[in-house]
């Protein structure tokens, strides 16, 4: 099935509904689920008389707004394959991705025209169209409004490629995540099950996949007037202003956007009672924001949800479903729990073998390299909605092996099951630290640490044969008594606390440690 064909569906049986309330430009517009179908079909009609055909590759450079979804369903109508990647990476990382998968067509903003000036990559795309104002060389997107729709949408194979990203490279040559539209679907309905998405709701849209799994789903998609590219760092006086004046039920976003958000609403005793449901994801989530979230929000089932690029959902917890024994453990050492595997995925404990190759395995040779319950290992997924490969099978050997056929996706990350079935992360693999005291994982002392509300970033490395915690706090009246800290981690036998100002973190989320800027800084003050 096309993703498109579902979307168009809900045309058929919503069309007057509101399908995105869009405030990210200078007003607010709506556009109901029969006006975004009309207007991607006509759009479709544009690209087809622009010589696009079934397969090309469209790259897109449009933030999250109305216009990023019409070229998004036009693209998946005609059965071509929307691409995108990350160009604040730089010059170079655009131009490894588009020789990875040399796109037909060039989707974008007028600013994002610009980038045709240092880009010999982006200037080699032969059909240029350009949203807003003209640009040489490009088709202005808006001639589409005076275009019959093309209302057929191309039949496609559960294995049609529909969406390509890339990684970011930083460690080499960036890998190309294809998605096909049977993929698409099963991350639909994984989405639709695990966000309990329903009808009619209104949501505030934060990550592109969430909001078209909303429009699958006939979710109302509210996205807000605020910087969506650094959520760290986000207005949430407008967003709070929004969220009341529509009543937004719910959101999905990620820590850093909460972070952000709650401390806003609890410093100043604001609530939202609006909302019933909140998710975060896309890098650790800690038991404080939980807090935070649920004080912001008293009536909301506040979330945390476990995935990755690969597989998205993989597990998930209720804040109310945390017991003070489960607070205890993670202040011991225990690691960080997610929760129960999502319905849609077979989640197993591989024995910890990152770096190396794996499998091919029977069911029975798989069954001897899977651990038992309270056992770490590497966490290693199956399912619908988790990645089978990538482009030209680079980085498969690395992260993939079979099943009895299957292909099983090894996620990095280690962790391990308790006597219920739920998932405890302990971090990266490749981030076990061990010496001449044993084995430590980093994450599970950070997991602690983060219980002290004072702490704003924590890391743990080993640096030259020492086991150090780099810490960056939130200012405070009550000064932090850094050996009573370290007391309170007697179990990770720590060498050292270091304060800086602040921590580095990823761009994408502003929530993941940095860990080799971090290396650097820590070098520099020794």
């Amino acid at each position: 099935m096309n993703i498109a064909e579902i979307l168009a569906a809900r045309a058929a049986d919503c069309p007057n509904d509101v399908a995105i309330l869009d405030a990210s430009g200078r007003g607010e517009r709506s556009i109901t689920f029969a006006e975004l179908d009309r207007a991607a079909a006509r759009c479709a009609t544009l690209l087809e008389q622009n010589g696009l055909r079934f397969g090309d590759a469209v790259l897109v450079f449009q933030p999250m707004s109305a216009e990023l979804y019409v070229a998004l369903l036009a693209v998946f109508r005609l059965g071509l394959i929307a691409m995108f990647l990350d160009p604040s990476a730089g010059r170079e990382h655009m131009e490894r991705c588009c020789a990875l998968h040399p796109p037909r067509g060039f989707i974008a903003g007028t600013r994002a025209h610009l980038l045709r000036l240092f880009s010999p990559a982006l200037r080699r795309i032969p059909r240029k169209f350009v949203i807003g104002l003209p640009v040489p060389g490009a088709v202005r997107w808006q001639r589409a409004d005076s275009l019959a729709p093309r209302t057929p949408i191309e039949t496609v194979s559960p294995e049609t490629p529909a969406l390509l990203t890339f990684t970011s490279g930083s460690t080499g040559q960036p890998k190309a995540a294809v998605r096909s539209h049977g993929f698409l679907v099963a991350q639909h309905r994984a989405l639709a099950d695990s966000l309990h998405l329903t009808p009619g709701e209104i949501d505030v849209a934060t990550m592109p996949i969430v909001l078209l799994a909303n429009l699958a789903s006939g979710v109302t998609s509210l996205i807000p007037s605020v910087d969506l590219r650094h959520p760290g760092s986000i207005d949430p006086v407008p967003l709070i202003a929004q969220v009341r004046k529509h009543k937004a039920v719910s959101s999905v976003a990620s820590p850093a956007f909460f972070e952000r958000l709650t401390r806003h609403c609890v410093d100043r005793g604001l609530t939202l009672p609006s909302f019933t449901k909140l998710f975060t994801g896309g890098a650790p989530v800690f038991p404080r924001l939980l807090e935070r979230m649920q004080a912001m929000a008293p009536a909301a089932d506040v979330v945390a949800v476990y995935g990755s690029t690969e597989a998205e959902p993989i597990a998930h917890i209720s804040h109310r479903d945390m017991s003070e024994a489960d607070h205890r453990l993670m202040l011991a050492g225990k690691g960080l729990l997610a929760g129960l595997p999502v319905a849609a995925i077979q989640l197993r404990i591989l024995r910890d073998s990152w770096g190396r190759p794996v499998g091919p395995f029977d069911a029975e040779g798989f069954d001897s390299h899977c651990l038992s319950a309270g056992q770490p290992g590497e966490i290693v997924v199956n399912g619908g909605h988790v990645l089978p490969g990538y482009l030209h099978g680079q980085g498969d050997e690395e992260t993939k092996f079979r099943v009895d056929g299957a292909v099983w996706h090894r996620t990095g990350d280690a962790g391990y099951l308790d006597d219920t079935g739920r998932v405890w992360l302990l971090g990266r693999c490749t981030a076990r630290i061990e010496d001449d005291r044993g084995i430590l994982y980093p994450f599970a002392a950070e997991t602690a640490v983060y219980q002290d509300a004072r702490v704003r970033r924590a890391a743990t490395i080993a640096h030259r044969g020492r086991r150090i915690l780099a810490v960056t706090f939130y200012p405070s009246s009550v000064p932090v008594d850094l050996t009573a800290l370290k007391t309170s981690l007697a179990w990770t036998q720590l060498d050292e606390i270091r304060v800086f100002p602040d921590l580095p973190v990823d761009k994408r989320h502003n929530a993941k440690i940095d860990y080799p800027s971090l290396l650097r800084m820590v070098d520099r003050s020794h």
